[in-house]
């Protein structure tokens, strides 16, 4: 007889109630399984329990059948107490939200996703397999989601928990929220409130790198209810960023451990001491040790955690910030806040010693309050926010944080040790940290990898020296804009790319001074620098009087002691080098500096800033990425204006809402990112782009033809020019330029062609935006062109093929004439550039004209007469401009077919110098 088989789904003791509801999401979506459960149970799902127990298909560890276990599911959890049966081929199925980038033991099958609540991973397939539940399994499964997410304000909270929550709260499910509220606010029990009380009074404070954390420890031999809702009470007491909750309860000590914050993992520490969780909630029991015991080992362990979390250095501007003085009037704070976009400044004065003091800020709010009072004259002293509010870089976000609440200040200065002031830090700075992309935090291994994978071998070890040199000087240095956009794009970090990363097109801003780097690497290195000291730029000449010996070490393996091991190894397996031939012809090094624009359209006015003032002047977000090279922040990204985010949701958007009006060929940018990598416009981007077209007209010529250039620059230029005629800006910029579907057709017969082994050498010769270029102007009128030569300031090598295709164009009517003579289609045909007739030709502009066209090519422009001048001089005819009318007379009678040899020819020759002669 066959022994009985089963299976079952466990979850773990002092069971909540997202252990619960996940115990029924199993139950549901596997339908021949028993849902066991655990001895303890937390005191608010046992008086749920005790109310609808006989609602759920639960049963306890005693109910089940006697046989074997042929499968074991185990939910919110890894490690739950096993019935009997269990043997050697019972299958274990994991279904589990806590550290999903650890493994599951080896034979056990693991379903784990980031995500809130562990209901939410079995809610999502509830929706997806379209299983109906009942209004109580419908609120089970909501209170699940809403304690293990805190009703969605955790921060481990994701939009799949907010979704798989609203699906339970559509009418036709019922959840009841009355249950809801009374088993979510629980109140506690008579021992609950004495334990709390005690843990309160037995709290102790550390300091963990800037990170409040209580540890809490109590003796409750007689306790027996759950400790968690404790937990969650008392860090909402202390208002701290981790707790750990440590209480003997007799036969051993329970540790529950909670955190706010990513900078404390409480999941690393519960483990280490046997338990288990995640970064933000664990527990774990131990045997024959004390809570104090307990302490010493956990304040241990977070002495060896690192404690990464974002500092004020991560986000502030780095540089001195423009200050006030306190006598100076508040018209010239208005002046300088327009200016520079700022909101306020640091107000400070010198002390009798000559140090410098910090008074207050000055913020716009006041500004605007005192000039609508009339008071622009009065001095800054009189309505500054008065105070000494500082902070270090080292200092945390929640430190800042704490400080802008005690002060109200807006800005604050950022001192270094000295209590000079090295930069400012903002509210928006804060706030910004709300758009950043969790994920982005550790991918500086990522990011290497594929700095090594796109770079060769000596560009990649050249900018780890640039880094190390840099880093010598006490500068930063990083790689900006659009390479940086591009890596990440091509690196399939976002989007997959379309477009090859050109390498060695990269602007590299030093936070510093570039000039003053420049001169030191050409020192250390050789090569040649041009210097723009007054725009702070550099150009290193490496591929001139670079030394030999010193190309070695330029491209040696780098190591240094602050570069990290995955950036120092990552290059072991590679090749020597030591060729001047591997070295990149040339780096441009800028001064990172911010810009204002006195006037709309105008260019800037540059001034030296900080690398976050100088990405904030960039056209996109998308563009305002940079990666750090200094050996310590190796690969890091700085994301000041929510790049990362728009990258990923594929939206172009600005950074102000006067970008178009500053610089209206940002008008075309936008539309050439967005076609290029399938973007969007984002919504209020495109408002702004639509209001600003009008300024095209004040934009200079050679601006405008740059941007165009760009465009036909393109892999498909075409999906470019489109968009910009529906939004009305090339007509803008000319009436007559329009794009239809033809013209699309014939962009891709272009390059279809010149893909070809057949391709005309007139038409390989030309740049391929040149002839797009035709493309787009060929059926336009000689006046035209004419309006786009000045409109655009056009290049001669345009204008010349514009000026053939206008021939051809011009006489369509009469080349097609069936009564034109050869010699007739050759005079018009030879004013027009070979490269004119060749598009006009292979593209099939004009049917009717391309036998003609083709005719002129494969014969007629190759006939010419055997008789030159000198054979005229031989038969005695005069010089002078009677040669040339001989031969284009000769010419033209052999293309007509008048006269066909030598002698023909000499016969006419004489017969039209004999005219003339009489």
């Amino acid at each position: 007889m066959t022994a009985q088989t089963h299976s079952v789904i466990l979850t773990h003791e002092h069971t909540d109630f997202d252990a619960l509801a996940s115990l029924l999401g199993a139950a549901l979506l596997f339908s021949d399984t028993i849902p066991v459960l655990p001895y303890q149970l937390n005191r608010n799902v046992s008086e749920f329990l005790a109310l609808y127990r006989n609602q759920f298909p639960f049963v306890e560890a005693k109910e089940l059948p006697r046989g074997q276990v042929a499968q074991v599911i185990l939910v919110d959890t890894r490690k739950a107490n096993l019935p009997k049966g269990i043997h050697d081929e019972t299958r274990f199925q994991i279904i589990d939200h806590h550290s999903v980038e650890e493994h599951a033991a080896k034979g056990h099958h693991l379903w784990s996703d980031s995500v809130g609540a562990n209901t939410t991973l079995l809610v999502e397939k509830l929706i997806e397999r379209q299983i109906a539940v009942t209004s109580v399994q419908a609120t089970l499964l909501a209170l699940g989601i809403h304690e293990d997410t805190g009703s969605l304000t955790y921060a481990a909270t994701t939009y799949r928990d907010v979704t798989a929550l609203a699906w339970l709260m559509q009418p036709e499910r019922g959840v009841n929220l009355q249950v809801l509220s009374h088993f979510l606010q629980h109140p506690l029990g008579e021992a609950q409130r004495t334990l709390l009380q005690i843990l309160i009074d037995q709290s102790a404070f550390y300091e963990c790198e800037g990170h409040t954390v209580v540890i809490a420890c109590a003796k409750a031999p007689e306790y027996e209810s759950e400790l968690s809702t404790l937990a969650h009470r008392l860090r909402n007491f202390h208002e701290c960023d981790a707790l750990f909750m440590v209480v003997d309860l007799g036969e051993l000590v329970q540790v529950v451990a909670r955190s706010s914050t990513d900078g404390i993992d409480v999941g690393a520490v519960a483990r280490e001491l046997g338990g288990g969780g995640h970064t933000r909630a664990a527990a774990a029991s131990l045997h024959e040790t004390t809570p104090e015991q307990i302490r010493e080992e956990i304040l241990r362990l977070l002495g060896q955690q690192d404690h990464t979390t974002i500092t004020v250095r991560q986000i502030m501007s780095i540089g001195r910030p423009q200050m006030m003085g306190p006598d100076q009037s508040i018209d010239d704070v208005a002046v300088l806040m327009r200016r520079y976009g700022h909101e306020g400044f640091p107000v400070v004065a010198k002390d009798e010693a000559g140090k410098e003091r910090l008074l207050g800020v000055i913020t716009r709010r006041e500004a605007d309050r005192a000039i609508n009072h009339g008071l622009g004259d009065a001095p800054v002293r009189r309505f500054m926010q008065a105070g000494e509010v500082t902070v270090r870089p080292s200092d945390s976000v929640q430190q800042l944080r704490q400080r802008m609440i005690e002060s109200s200040w807006g800005q604050i200065p950022v001192v270094d040790d000295q209590g000079v002031i090295i930069g400012i830090v903002t509210r928006t700075d804060l706030i910004k940290l709300w758009d950043g992309d969790p994920a982005t935090k550790d991918r500086k291994a990522e990011i290497d990898k594929r700095l090594h994978t796109l770079l060769a071998p000596a560009q990649y070890r050249l900018l780890q020296r640039i880094g190390v040199e840099v880093d010598e000087m006490d500068f930063a240095v990083y790689i900006v804009g659009g390479f940086v956009r591009d890596l990440l794009l091509n690196g399939g970090l976002f989007h997959n790319g379309n477009d090859a990363i050109d390498a060695l097109d990269m602007d590299i801003v030093i936070e510093g001074d570039a000039v003053a780097f420049a001169e030191h690497v050409r020192a250390q290195y050789g090569g040649r620098i041009v210097v723009h000291r007054r725009f702070g730029t550099a150009k290193w000449l490496l591929n001139e009087a670079v030394h030999p010996v010193a190309v070695e070490l330029l491209l040696a393996p780098v190591e240094h002691e602050q570069l990290p091991n995955l950036a120092q190894g990552r290059l072991a397996d590679d090749p020597p080098i030591s060729s001047t031939d591997t070295l990149p012809d040339h780096l441009d090094f800028v001064t990172a500096r911010t810009e204002f624009y006195t006037a709309p359209t105008v260019l800037p006015t540059v001034e030296r800033g900080s690398i976050k003032l100088d990405l904030h002047r960039r056209d996109f977000t998308i563009n305002t990425l940079a990666l750090s090279l200094n050996p310590d922040r190796w690969g890091e990204l700085l994301d000041f204006y929510g790049g990362m985010t728009d990258l990923r949701e594929g939206v172009v958007r600005v950074l102000h809402s006067l970008s178009f009006v500053d610089d209206p060929t940002r008008i075309l940018r936008a539309v050439r990112y967005e076609q290029r990598f399938n973007f969007r416009i984002g919504l209020r981007t495109l408002e702004l782009l639509r209001d600003a077209v009008e300024l095209l007209d004040r934009v200079s010529p050679a601006r405008i033809r740059h941007e165009l250039d760009r465009i036909l620059e393109e892999r498909t230029p075409e999906k470019a020019l489109l968009r910009l005629a529906e939004l009305q800006v090339l007509q803008q910029i000319h009436p007559a330029l329009t794009v239809d579907e033809r013209l699309v057709t014939r962009f891709a017969a272009l390059r279809t062609l010149l893909a070809g082994e057949e391709a005309p050498a007139q038409l390989t010769a030309e740049p391929l935006g040149r002839l797009y270029w035709g493309l787009l102007v060929v059926h336009q009128p000689p006046a035209v062109h004419q309006a786009l030569v000045e409109r655009l300031g056009l290049r001669s090598e345009t204008q010349r093929l514009m000026a053939g295709l206008a021939v051809i164009h011009a006489n369509c009517a009469q080349l097609t004439d069936p009564a034109l003579h050869p010699s007739e289609a050759v005079q018009i045909l030879d004013k027009a550039t070979d490269t004119a007739i060749a598009l006009y030709r292979v593209l099939d502009l004009d049917c009717a004209l391309t036998p003609i066209l083709t005719r002129y090519v494969a014969a007629w422009q190759h006939v010419r007469p055997t008789l030159d001048g000198r054979a005229l001089q031989a038969l005695g005819i005069p010089r002078g401009p009677i040669y040339g009318e001989i031969l284009a007379a000769i010419r033209a009678a052999l293309l007509d077919g008048t006269i066909s040899t030598p002698e023909q020819e000499i016969h006419l020759a004489q017969a039209i110098a004999g005219g003339r002669s009489k």
